[in-house]
Parts: C-alpha cells; sequence; structure tokens
C-alpha cells in the first residue's frame, strides 16, 4: 500500500497523507473519525485519496482541518479544484486549510509538528518530528541541520525503495546510512518496491534496530 500512517491519541485522530489507497486503509485500521490530515508533498501518491473524506463530514458534521505547505496548496487546487470552487455544492470535501511554514513547527491537535526539509530529487518535501517520532518519506537528501533536528527519536520511520540508485528515493544501503547516523531506537523502512525483495529476506538481514515497515504496522508511545 501507499506510505502513509495514522496517529490516535486519547483525543484526535490524524492521518499523514492521503494516498490513492486511503478508503481501504482507513477501512482496513477501522478509523472511524479524522480529525485532520497532514501533507507531506503534492504528488499524487500522497494526495489522490482526499476526496475519500466525505463520510468523515457527514458523519461528525463539520470539516477535516488539513494542512499543506502553500505549493501543496497548489497541487491539491489542481486535482480538487471543485473542493475549493464558490459557491460550494453540496457533498463535497468539506476541509478547513491551514498553511505549513517549513521553518516553523505547528500544532495539530495539540500535538507539536516540527517540520524536517528534504529533497525529493528537486522537490522540497517535508517529514514530521512529533514528539519521539519522526517520518520522513520520498527522500534522498537531508541537509545535516535537518538532520539535526531528527537526533533523539526514539523511533523513525524512512523510506528505502530499493537496491539500486534512484533519482528522488534513497536505496536500502543510503537508508541505513542515515539511520545509522541518527541512532534511533528503532528505525523503519517505507516507502518500499517490490524491487527490494521478499520482506522476511531483506528484513532479517537488516542491523539491530533497523525494520521493513509492513501494512497494519503499529508503533505506541
Amino acid at each position: 500500500m501507499r506510505s502513509a500512517i495514522w496517529i490516535e491519541t486519547a483525543d484526535a485522530s490524524i492521518v499523514i497523507d492521503s494516498g490513492p489507497d486511503f478508503r481501504y486503509q482507513m477501512l482496513r485500521a477501522n478509523v472511524r473519525k479524522l480529525d485532520a490530515i497532514v501533507f507531506t508533498h503534492g504528488h499524487k501518491d500522497h494526495i489522490a485519496g482526499l476526496d475519500d473524506i466525505r463520510p468523515y463530514n457527514y458523519f461528525t458534521n463539520r470539516p477535516v482541518a488539513v494542512y499543506a505547505t502553500g505549493e501543496t496548496q497548489e497541487a491539491l487546487k489542481r486535482e480538487y479544484s471543485y473542493i475549493f470552487t464558490y459557491p460550494t455544492y453540496p457533498g463535497i470535501p468539506q476541509i478547513n486549510m491551514n498553511t505549513i511554514y517549513a521553518d516553523e513547527p505547528f500544532e495539530v491537535c495539540g500535538l507539536t509538528f516540527t517540520p524536517i526539509r528534504v529533497l525529493h530529487y528537486k522537490l522540497e518535501v517535508l517529514g514530521f518530528r512529533i514528539g519521539d517520532f519522526t517520518y520522513i518519506t520520498d527522500a534522498n537528501y537531508i541537509a545535516p541541520e535537518e538532520l539535526d533536528k531528527v537526533r533523539g527519536s526514539k523511533a523513525m520511520v524512512l523510506n528505502a525503495l530499493r537496491h539500486e540508485p534512484h533519482i528522488s528515493h534513497y536505496t536500502l544501503k543510503e537508508a541505513i546510512e542515515v539511520a545509522t547516523d541518527v541512532g534511533a531506537n528503532d528505525s523503519y523502512f517505507t516507502h518500499i518496491s517490490h524491487q527490494l525483495g521478499l520482506h522476511d529476506v531483506v528484513d532479517s538481514g537488516l542491523p539491530a534496530g533497523m525494520h521493513l515497515a509492513y501494512d497494519g504496522l503499529v508503533l505506541e508511545f
């Protein structure tokens, strides 16, 4: 499935990215309410599920808060022009847009999100640190000063597409090097392609404290 996470606290339900699998992912995880979506960037495989928030609007009778940079908002407006058209009509997804500024931490439902600026080839993508947890996807370069924001995390999620070099994603070897540098207690590799190999085979060969993520993985803090 496409890379995304669901954060559940006693009071909030937050998703980072809503890809094409969004509807099935939410049904599978039995997510009964959705307060907010935080976007890393505007590529199709990270925004294609936004239309499927309609049931949450219906059952809660309120909009879903959306957090995105100005550039990602432009991608959302191109993809979902009908959401942003006035006057609106009944039944379209209802959102409250909030702007992320890459150098400023922001709050979502009582949780502080610290943006981590990374490069996805030439496109700036945001990872996020939330307390002891850091989530980074679609990266092939992280500047030293941004990596410093990650240090001290108990758990980190990082993309590792395949073994062969790629123009915009870390290879498994590169992801291991970044994870080793950060030194989190546990590192999980995501945004994996079928070219990486069989899960159990690859996972068993990883250094201590490093793991391949999988659909439905749950971490508790």
